[in-house]
């Protein structure tokens, strides 16, 4: 690998993405990240406008750098979270994917889950926004921005479901 990022290559990584959280394989997805991450929700301020700031706005989810994303999947996986046991299943499609700038690529994302505590599925959609970087001979996730569109969730929602 040498040069810009090709589209090519950015699907690869999205959808390689998917299906390591679609199955689970959460130690491999987590190495999909550099160390300083950022992994962010924001939240709608009002029905047309997203929260800007993370740090003093709300966002649904905010984690900076892969470590807190760690822990979140070790509280996941730990059998330990009431809310999180069982996991739920879940299918990403992810389409659309164009490399808008120089290491920057915009998404379409639907996620399909079944809460099977529940017997319950629900279906997420939006825009996903990333920064990829190259480290060593491949692409890394620098910055994940999930523009979730139909934020009404009707329970909890977590890393894997969006």
């Amino acid at each position: 690998m040498s040069g810009a990022l090709t589209r090519g290559e950015a699907e690869d990584l999205l959808y390689r993405e998917a299906m390591l959280i679609d199955a689970n394989r959460f130690s491999e997805w987590l190495e999909l990240f550099t160390p300083d991450t950022e992994f962010w929700m924001p939240a709608w301020r009002d029905e047309v406008t997203l929260t800007q700031d993370p740090d003093r706005e709300l966002s649904l989810i905010y984690y900076k750098g892969r470590r807190n994303l760690e822990d979140r999947v070790m509280r996941l996986t730990s059998g330990l979270s009431t809310a999180s046991a069982p996991l739920p299943r879940v299918v990403h499609q992810v389409t659309n994917v164009l490399v808008t700038g120089e290491g920057e690529v915009s998404a379409a994302f639907t996620c399909h889950r079944f809460d099977v505590r529940m017997n319950r599925a629900d279906c997420f959609f939006g825009r996903y926004e990333y920064r990829l970087v190259r480290v060593e001979d491949a692409w890394r996730i620098a910055r994940k921005k999930i523009i979730l569109l139909n934020d009404t969730i009707p329970t909890v929602v977590d890393i894997n479901a969006i």
